[in-house]
Parts: C-alpha cells; structure tokens; sequence
C-alpha cells in the first residue's frame, strides 16, 4: 500500500467493500448482519459495491477474517475496483496493518467509520472538540500502523551536548504530541461540561425539563420541530443531530416545558464517543422525563429499543421517568406489528411526528409528569404576596376566590410540583377539597 493512504481518512464516494466476521454472541441482524453498516457506509459518503461474510468460533489474531479470507478480500477489492474496506468489526492496529498490506487499500473499522461521521456532521465548537478527543483516543494505539516514519532522529556522538544517548523514535514524538494534545482539549471540554452542568442545573430549577432520546434515525428532530416550531435539521440520514437543542415546549393551559433533542445512538456506539460525548448528552442525564421515540417502521426496532435502554443505563440517565413514543406510525405496513409492540409495551403511546397523529396523548402525558398528581386543594395567601398568587393565575386551575381583609383563600386545581414549588414561596395549605383526580405516579 502506497505510504499515506492512512492518513487519507475522509470516505467520501469511495467504492467500498464491507466485511463482516460473525462470531458466538455477535449482535447483529441474522437476516441482513451488515445492514447497520450499510447505513452508516452510505451516511459517510461511501458506495458500497460488494460484500463479504465469514463465520468464526473467534477471531484470527492476525487478521480477525481468515487467511484466505484476507485473499478472497484482496481479489474483491481488485474486481470491484475499490478504494477501501470496512469491517463491522473493531479491529487492532496490527490487524489494520497486516490486512493493508495484502489488500493494498485502506482499512477501516465500525469505530473509526462512526468517528469520520461524527467529524463531518459536528457544527458546533463543543461538538468538534469532542470527537477530536474521540478521535485522538482511536489514533493514539494505531500511531506504529498507520505512519512508516519511525525512523530514529536523535543522538549519536555528533549531534553535541545534551542529545547524545540511544535517540528516540518519530514513533514516540508522535505518541507524545498526541498526548499533549489530548490534554490540552480535555481541559477545554472540561470547561464546557462545567458551564454545561451549571447552565442544566439552572434550568431544572426553573423549568420542567424534557428530553428526546432514541436510536439515529428514529424521528427525533422531526418530533422535536413539531412541538417547538424551532426549525432544527432533520434528515434521513444517521447521526443528522449531534449537538443538543432546547426549545420551549407550549403544552397549553399556561403549561410549559423546556425540551431538548440529543444525539441519536446505536448500535455499539464507540465508548470512545460516549465518554467524549457526555456533555452532549448531560440533558438526557439530568432531564426529568425522557421520550424515548422508536421506530416502529424498522423491522429491527426492538433490538434498538434495547440499545437505547442499555445506553441510557451506561451514561447514568437512571433516576427519571422513561415515557416510550412509538413514532412513524403512518408508515407502518402491517398493523399486527404495531398491536403486538403495544401489548408488550402498554404504557407506549402510538403516534407519527409527520402527520401530527397521537401528539394530542402525548401533551397530554407530559402535562401529568409536570404536574405530578393533580388535587383539589384550598390555599391560604396574603394579598400582598405577588409572586404566590401570580404562580398560582398562571400554573394552576383557580376555582373560586374568597377574600378576608389583607387575605386571600384561593380553591385551586394543582399538581403535586407545583405545590411544593408554592410551599417554597410562603403559601399554607388549609385542606385538600378532594382526592388526588390522577391515580398515576412519576
């Protein structure tokens, strides 16, 4: 392979071969193992022209593929005229290197394809920071594969004083460029994340807050346009979102909500990505409800619901309530798949992002996790106190007025937040007029 070719990362409109080695508890669609690939393939820019599978009890050391397999792959590259292959497998840097020679093309793993997404798709500062952070940490153990400048360029008796001794590798310069470099950017990512905390904490003391989460591709930011009129991209594509946006949320009757759109996941999402991504997803973290929208069009979608649960679980978005949306509805062929996803999934609630259909149920839904159990209550309040009683005019149901001098008794409908956020101001409750009206808890 011509020296360079590693440093030629961008896969754009490259003829492709795509690999896939299937071993014992490989998380893959039996039916079509490469069709994840094909996606994120395509959303690189690439063209897929052929493909190649292999099952093994475990991997080759050498070359995770067999050997013959390695000679099959080469002969594929030279028919189909390609410019790279890349493995839905994550492969070592010495497999890179041994697989390049014989196929004299570039090689490319699942993890380093998603990373050369990531890189093309992130807008905004944070985001780049993040996946050069990912990146760096993907390149750092690769540097013997992928540069043939290893050459020692120090020392010898000549040289003068102070650079005499065995010399070092460019190898070990590189190694230690890197390192410098990925500490100089941790520490600029571990400003943001800070601002980001401070910016997530504030607006959970003001707000209710809500979060979109889900697999790329699922209708996030078509759902997310929809409730906010906020006009963010929405494409067809993996990975089209990678920042966070938050918008209000009008859920009507003076309620409000404060509404985020996250990155998409999937399918054995780098952790390189997750760790570098978590202030991107700090408002799936501490948002106090998540939707998680699915979709239900996708003969594999619950294999990504429990991608989704799972990585939900790893960055530690555990403590709020999940409410599942099972999106694009208007595009589901066979009605029993959508019955059969709903009676496994009964608190789900059906609906389409495009048509508006089911968006009703869900304002509906989210008003109850604002509230938090609505109650009939009569309050006790000084006329004086301004704040209280236009907290009350503008988030609750006032029912009737009673005033007693420099007092007011005020009978409200109120949600159990609400309240509490009351008692906070000075309000005293005088006595509950009925049972809670909401048997639901959050």
């Amino acid at each position: 392979m011509e020296t360079g070719q590693r440093e030629k990362l961008a896969v754009a409109q490259e003829r492709t071969v795509l690999v896939a080695c299937l071993i014992p508890d490989m998380e893959v669609n039996p039916h079509d193992p490469l069709d994840e690939l094909r996606s994120l393939a395509r959303t690189a820019g690439a063209l897929p022209v052929a493909e190649m599978l292999q099952k093994r009890q475990k991997p080759s050391v050498k070359s995770f593929i067999g050997k013959g397999k390695v000679v099959e792959l080469a002969e594929l590259v030279k028919l189909h005229d390609a410019q790279c292959v890349i493995f839905e497998n994550d492969l070592s840097p010495s497999q890179i290197r041994n697989i390049e020679k014989v196929c004299e093309v570039k090689i490319l793993d699942r993890s380093e394809l998603i990373l050369d997404i990531f890189a093309a798709r992130a807008q905004t500062v944070e985001a780049r920071l993040q996946v050069e952070v990912a990146q760096l940490e993907y390149t750092y153990p690769r540097l013997r594969a992928m540069w043939t400048h290893l050459e020692r360029i120090a020392g010898g008796a000549p040289a003068g004083i102070g650079t005499r001794g065995p010399g070092e590798q460019q190898l070990e310069i590189d190694r230690r460029i890197v390192q410098r470099k990925k500490s100089l950017l941790r520490k600029e990512i571990e400003n943001l994340q800070e601002r980001k905390t401070r910016e997530v904490e504030a607006r959970n003391r003001g707000h209710f807050t809500v979060g979109i989460v889900g697999y790329t591709n699922a209708g996030k930011s078509t759902l997310f346009n929809t409730l906010t009129d906020a006009g963010v991209l929405a494409e067809d594509k993996l990975f089209a979102t990678l920042g966070t946006r938050t918008r209000e949320w009008n859920l009507g009757g003076g309620d409000r909500v404060m509404l985020s759109d996250t990155v998409g996941f999937v399918r054995n999402l780098p952790h390189l990505l997750v760790a570098s991504f978590k202030a991107t997803l700090e408002e799936a973290v501490h948002s106090q409800l998540l939707l998680i929208v699915l979709d239900v069009a996708d003969p594999h979608c619950q294999r990504q619901l429990r991608t989704v649960n799972q990585v939900l679980d790893e960055i530690g978005a555990t403590d709020q309530p999940r409410l599942l949306l099972l999106n694009k509805t208007d595009k589901v062929d066979h009605n029993a798949d959508l019955l059969i996803l709903q009676k496994e999934q009964p608190d789900a609630l059906p609906l389409s992002a495009v048509t508006g259909s089911g968006l009703d149920a869900l304002t509906e839904r989210v008003r109850d996790h604002l509230h938090g159990g609505l109650k009939t209550l009569t309050l006790d309040l000084a006329q004086s106190d301004g704040k209280a009683l236009t907290y009350l005019e503008n988030r609750a149901e006032v029912l009737e007025r009673d005033y007693e001098g420099d007092r007011v008794k005020m009978t409200v409908h109120i949600g159990a937040r609400q309240l509490d956020e009351l008692r906070a101001m000075g309000g005293s409750l005088v006595e509950p007029q009925a049972e809670p009206t909401s048997g639901w808890t959050t």
